[in-house]
């Protein structure tokens, strides 16, 4: 069988499975534009891509940002969505200026408008305006590599942010230095409400698993020498995916994918699984700190 053909077939059965597992509760999808940008006017157009419950109700808001270059509707920010919608969310992923990456100051731009509280334009402000959400019940985020950035910096903008699940999240991505705005302390948002979770072989936090254990400890605060788990008894903390345990060997910076970040299907265990780095996991974490 041709690898082409025997990853149109996986990626088929897991769509079919992914779409069994969303559909114990009935959603409804749905798509805006908010007001948002790189700089103090926030003034360009985005777009935003959510699904809610179908039910009747008042639901707590959840918010995706994704990587640099990258779609915002790209499949693993889909997965995300789809996986809150059904725990009972009002979910979205989130379009921004992420055409390349920046300094502290840059990310807190991008970030402020995004989830600057005090604008009903801004996508938080656009997602906690529609009828079934309740902002009120906690914002919980998550995010991929310059969107972890997004997504910790969040509570920044807006108190109700509650807590951040992180991918490929850290202080140091090759020339930009982050910690005076994300490192432990440096933010509003408190290490006990975060978790983040990246590759051992993640090129831009790395490449090695010491660098990159390095770099848990100075995002989070919890050095845990050696170890690969430095998870706390709420579940924050940092947990560092081995190559062992993907799908194809390959940990790195993109380690939710098969076939590096160029890959197209997601990691059967992250998508599917129940490890501590699998997606329904650490989504299961950010539930606590939401009223229903």
């Amino acid at each position: 069988m041709k690898q082409t053909e025997l990853a149109f077939r996986l990626g088929l059965l897991l769509a079919l499975t992914w779409t069994s597992a969303a559909g114990a509760q009935s959603l409804s999808s749905f798509s805006a534009t908010y007001r948002g940008g790189g700089t103090s006017l926030c003034g360009a157009t985005y777009n935003l891509r959510g699904q809610e419950p179908a039910a009747s109700g008042k639901y707590p808001v959840f918010i995706y940002t994704v990587g640099t270059t990258e779609n915002y509707d790209h499949s693993s920010a889909l997965a995300a969505v789809e996986e809150m919608a059904s725990r009972g969310y009002v979910a979205a992923t989130v379009e921004y200026d992420n055409a390349t990456f920046g300094s502290c100051s840059t990310m807190s731009a991008r970030s402020r408008c995004i989830f600057d509280s005090s604008r009903s334009t801004s996508a938080v402000g656009t997602l906690c305006s529609r009828s079934k959400a309740d902002c009120s019940k906690g914002i919980v985020v998550a995010g991929f590599s310059q969107g972890s950035i997004m997504a910790i910096l969040a509570k920044n903008h807006d108190s109700r942010v509650q807590a951040a699940y992180g991918l490929g999240a850290g202080v140091d991505y090759s020339i930009y230095n982050l910690s005076s705005c994300v490192a432990n302390g440096n933010r509003a948002l408190p290490s006990n409400r975060l978790r983040v979770v990246n590759g051992e072989g993640d090129a831009f936090l790395g490449p090695t698993e010491s660098g990159v254990r390095s770099q848990n400890r100075d995002l989070t605060g919890y050095s845990c020498p050696l170890a690969t788990s430095c998870l706390q008894g709420n579940g924050s903390g940092w947990y560092i995916v081995r190559d062992s345990q993907v799908g194809d060997l390959s940990a790195d910076h993109c380690y939710m994918r098969t076939g590096s970040c160029i890959g197209l299907l997601l990691d059967s265990t992250w998508r599917l699984g129940t490890q501590p780095w699998s997606l329904r996991t650490n989504l299961d974490w950010l539930t606590q700190f939401t009223t229903p």
